[in-house]
């Protein structure tokens, strides 16, 4: 039996309220898809994750977009966790008949991976913010730079499928759903604003989430929204 038959006053102002969210957003309809599909990959939620890209896929984010949610999930929530969840994509899109694998989206070789890391890394957080995180860092613990910079913005931020602003409302929704993130939450509230991302759109990704991930991560995220992009 569904949710629906088994429990139908859940059911009822559960959907109620995802309506009611929607009403105080104003985040384009794949962008509010992208951002739930990877605070869902976030919490772990595979059934609400199955639900939701079903309904991207019906609306307007192509295969490639959902992809690569869960393929940039992986610099966030590590591969034991994002592999989960494009076994599930998988089966959604071979089920809709979508022929695997997609497209690749790689805009690195093993050769420029570490170059084009620190460029895609500058335009996310400044050039000067890079240069100081290598130039701080002792000798044991310099390859966690060439780690962020090589894999986390190279073979994953800096992928195409989706745009760079977009990639930092992804980041943003999965911080904040993650929970015990909220320095790297904070971080990216900065990073967001530097891509061309506006309060109005972090409060956009909060109000969406809220249903999908609750009220106390919810509100650290907008504690550091608040602090980083505060009202005018």
């Amino acid at each position: 039996m569904s949710i629906t038959e088994t429990d139908p006053e859940f059911a009822r102002y559960s959907a109620a309220f995802v309506e009611e969210t929607l009403q105080h957003a104003a985040l384009s309809v794949h962008d509010r898809f992208v951002v739930q599909l990877g605070a869902v990959v976030a919490v772990r939620a595979h059934g609400a994750f199955r639900d939701l890209l079903g309904a991207a896929l019906d609306e307007s984010v192509a295969p490639v977009a959902a992809k690569e949610v869960v393929y940039q999930a992986v610099a966030y929530v590590g591969f034991a966790r994002a592999s989960e969840f494009v076994g599930i994509a998988n089966e959604v899109l071979t089920a809709r008949g979508v022929a695997l694998p997609l497209p690749g989206q790689s805009t690195t070789t093993p050769e420029n991976r570490l170059d084009r890391g620190r460029s895609v890394q500058g335009a996310v957080v400044g050039s000067d913010v890079v240069d100081s995180l290598y130039e701080n860092a002792s000798e044991d613990t310099l390859h966690f730079q060439r780690f962020l910079s090589g894999n986390c913005f190279g073979d994953t931020v800096g992928r195409s499928g989706l745009d760079l602003r977009t990639r930092e409302l992804l980041t943003f929704a999965m911080l904040v759903a993650l929970g015990g993130a909220d320095s790297q939450a904070r971080s990216h509230v900065a990073a967001n604003l530097r891509v061309g991302n506006t309060r109005a759109d972090l409060l956009g990704v909060l109000t969406v989430l809220v249903p999908w991930i609750g009220y106390p991560r919810t509100l650290n995220g907008l504690a550091a929204v608040n602090e980083g992009a505060p009202a005018v």
